[in-house]
């Protein structure tokens, strides 16, 4: 697992590229859809990080153009806390997810994603195992399907195109998530495991690696941090400023953040 640091940032720690040995696990085919989500609150009446504080983070692209003036992220000003948006109300408290059943539940934190594997009768994946089953069988490819990200101008996964953050020529058919059978799977038939949204991992995050001499049997990460792991970019993500949709790429961050990007799927021992 891991890749080459020269494709993309030196503080996100891809490489050295190292060996790993897992147990065998079960991974879920696609992303938690909005309607499985949605079968989990009603059964079990949890409510979500971002509805118990009232608000979430929404990509202002997404937003109606009267939308009222919302508090951006200073690094990142496409990014808007939005009052009354969470898993139900992605873009914000004038949607819903009533035509987005089979999209991938997003807004939700780490730990609603742990909730949901719990009763669910699962985990989230570790790094490794994502990882191992999101390269499909092969070895050191930058995406499920070789090196070329549109090989003969398909498009195989949900992400940015055009100039980010300004202009999207949707190319590939959405502006926001795409349905989680959109494209086609990866060698071990898992759908959306680049671009779309981002996927939670049950590691905490070091930029640093141990043990990359010899075998790491079921690495799970280091034992405490601030940040988690999350792997696979999302519709966001392009070359010019993120280039994280690569089969190799890692970022990290809060595991109460909530944001229209991030999702997960679980895995069973």
């Amino acid at each position: 697992m891991g890749g080459a640091d020269a494709d993309g940032h030196p503080g996100d720690g891809e490489g050295p590229v190292r060996a790993v040995r897992l147990d065998p696990f079960e991974i879920g085919v696609t992303t938690v859809t909005n309607e499985e989500f949605a079968d989990f609150v009603s059964m079990t009446g949890h409510v979500t990080t971002a509805e118990a504080s009232g608000w979430s983070f929404v990509f202002a692209g997404l937003l109606p153009d009267d939308f009222p003036d919302t508090r951006g992220v200073a690094a990142a000003p496409w990014w808007r806390q939005v009052f009354g948006a969470d898993w139900s109300h992605p873009d914000g408290p004038q949607s819903d997810v009533a035509d987005r059943g089979d999209h991938p539940v997003v807004h939700v934190s780490w730990f609603d994603a742990v909730a949901y594997c719990r009763w669910f009768g699962g985990r989230l994946p570790t790094e490794a195992e994502w990882e191992f089953a999101a390269r499909g069988g092969h070895e050191q490819r930058r995406f499920p399907w070789g090196d070329e990200l549109t090989p003969g101008g398909r498009h195989l996964a949900n992400v940015w195109q055009g100039t980010f953050p300004a202009e999207n020529t949707v190319d590939d058919g959405w502006y926001g998530t795409a349905p989680v059978r959109a494209y086609e799977p990866n060698g071990f038939g898992l759908f959306d495991v680049v671009g779309n949204v981002w996927e939670w991992t049950s590691d905490w995050f070091a930029a640093a690696h141990t043990n990359t001499a010899g075998v790491a049997e079921n690495p799970t990460g280091p034992p405490t941090g601030t940040h988690r792991v999350m792997r696979g970019g999302s519709y966001l993500c392009h070359a010019s400023y993120c280039n994280r949709y690569r089969l190799s790429a890692r970022s990290s961050v809060s595991p109460d953040s909530t944001t229209g990007h991030l999702g997960f799927r679980c895995a069973v021992s």
